[in-house]
């Protein structure tokens, strides 16, 4: 099994280049979405931000309110890092049960994890390959606000509380750019996959490989013997 990081910048377009990986046979964790799934109400982790955070975080059902709980994080790092704090160890937990569950069943899978702070928590250097997928932040701030109708000193600040991309880019094994079109963005995704899908069969071919070397070794030191006596 191959583990993959994804990473960039909000709305940097990661969760794109990760689909794409999916539809060439990758196995798909997002980190949001397990985000979503633990914090269900009653939950460990719920009644935890529920005990950090106050019931003012909450819908009318008890479910987490994400958009309120979001505004009060970008505008309180110290808050954030509570949340971070609660939050990054459970999903990291659940994405590496759910990746060995997969590798067991599927020993040649190559999976992907989709996580929008692998770098900053120090995950990336849990996953066998990374890759950082890039944009111009005009690029990130008009699609924040076409996608989440967000103002442009919202979208700022949201920027302004993350990682710079080109700090993420030095983590990185591989870096997509998506500033051009959907299409550019495709083909160079896919070509990555490819040397991934190589990268993978190495990985499964290491044992035997090793063997090979012990072998040719043994053989070494065996005509090195004879040549001794």
């Amino acid at each position: 099994m191959l583990v993959v990081g994804v990473t960039g910048g909000v709305a940097s377009g990661k969760t794109t280049v990760s689909k794409i990986f999916e539809e060439e046979g990758a196995y798909l964790l997002e980190a949001d979405q397990i985000a979503r799934e633990i914090v269900q109400p009653s939950s460990p982790a719920w009644e935890e931000l529920v005990g950090v955070f106050g019931k003012e975080i909450l819908q009318e059902d008890g479910t987490i309110d994400r958009k309120r709980l979001a505004a009060r994080i970008f505008s309180d790092s110290s808050q954030r890092r509570l949340l971070n704090k609660i939050l990054h160890p459970k999903i990291r937990e659940e994405m590496e049960k759910r990746a060995g569950e997969i590798g067991r069943k599927d020993p040649e899978a190559i999976v992907v994890f989709d996580v929008p702070l692998l770098v900053e928590t120090g995950f990336h250097r849990e996953v066998d390959r990374v890759v950082v997928v890039a944009s111009e932040e005009t690029q990130q701030i008009g699609r924040l606000k076409k996608r989440a109708g967000m103002s442009e000193e919202e979208t700022r600040r949201i920027l302004s509380a993350q990682m710079p991309t080109g700090e993420k880019v030095k983590a990185a094994d591989f870096v997509i750019s998506n500033e051009g079109s959907m299409e550019e963005t495709r083909r160079r995704a896919k070509e990555i996959f490819q040397e991934l899908r190589r990268i993978a069969l190495q990985k499964r071919r290491a044992p035997t490989l090793k063997e090979e070397d012990k072998r040719e070794a043994y053989e070494h030191q065996g005509l090195e013997e004879k040549k001794n006596q």
